[in-house]
């Protein structure tokens, strides 16, 4: 790497929105450090971001684990450079009962979508304000405006992010360092497949692309954005609605989206039409 372009780091960039993100952050002139779980898949999608003609270093790591993200916060300081974008991105979901899912697997959520995030933003945050100059996207979810029934953990942790990043928006307004929620909606990436969703309405319904939410995001990042409801005119009209439904429909609502089987009832409903 050299000093001759600004420095990104994205978390969870081996598929889906993060993967967007580090492919568009290198169109626009960055390098980057990408990180994930899963080298393989890591490496792979670390090569298709070097095609856009950025250096990039991939670093494999799990962040639940606290000792994991320290690593990788020592390997970004280790480049020498500072961090002039940080995407924090990375992040899972379980759909199901919060009563019959294993604690272990809810507790996996708490850890990678908040905890890792909270830990990487504390470290990176302290490096931008010192230098006054920074930006910061955390990935939210519009499910953050929603009581999400069979997914309870996931959507209450995405409240947590969007607060978080609210927050820390205010903290920072007299710096030089900005803070953007990006907020999808429903994205076709393979969340609803590895969170065990695949027999729900939401599951199989008809997702946003996650190229245009990664657009989406970083043109919000980049003009200095407090958030951003990313994708399809369905989703924002959705991130509307949201503002003034009650929270005892939305809740209904997301029961009827991501109740175990609810897509095998549409299914069965359409093959009797």
């Amino acid at each position: 790497m050299t000093d001759t372009r600004p420095f990104a780091v994205v978390t969870g960039a081996s598929s889906g929105i993060g993967l967007e993100l580090a492919k568009q952050l290198a169109e626009r002139g960055f390098d980057l450090l990408v990180t994930a779980e899963d080298d393989t898949r890591l490496q792979e999608a670390a090569q298709r971001v070097r095609a856009g003609g950025a250096a990039v270093r991939a670093v494999r790591a799990d962040l639940r684990d606290f000792r994991e993200t320290e690593r990788l916060y020592a390997a970004i300081a280790a480049t020498g450079r500072p961090v002039a974008v940080a995407a924090l991105n990375a992040g899972i979901g379980k759909g199901g009962p919060f009563v019959e899912n294993d604690l272990a697997d809810e507790l996996s959520i708490v850890d990678l979508n908040i905890r890792s995030t909270v830990h990487l933003a504390k470290l990176l945050l302290r490096d931008m304000t010192d230098m006054d100059e920074g930006r910061i996207l955390i990935t939210s979810s519009v499910a953050s405006t929603v009581p999400g029934s069979f997914q309870a953990v996931y959507n209450a942790s995405k409240s947590f992010l969007q607060s978080f990043a609210q927050a820390l928006r205010n903290e920072l307004k007299d710096t030089g360092v900005t803070v953007t929620a990006l907020m999808p909606g429903p994205t076709e990436t393979g969340f609803f497949r590895r969170a065990g969703m695949g027999d729900t309405k939401i599951g199989r319904q008809e997702k946003d692309d996650p190229a245009l939410v990664a657009k989406q995001g970083l043109d919000a990042l980049m003009a200095g954005t407090d958030k951003i409801v990313a994708g399809s005119a369905k989703t924002r009209a959705t991130g509307l609605a949201a503002k003034v439904v009650p929270d005892r429909l939305k809740a209904a609502a997301h029961r009827g989206m991501a109740a175990p089987g609810s897509g095998d009832r549409r299914r069965d409903a359409d093959e009797e039409a």
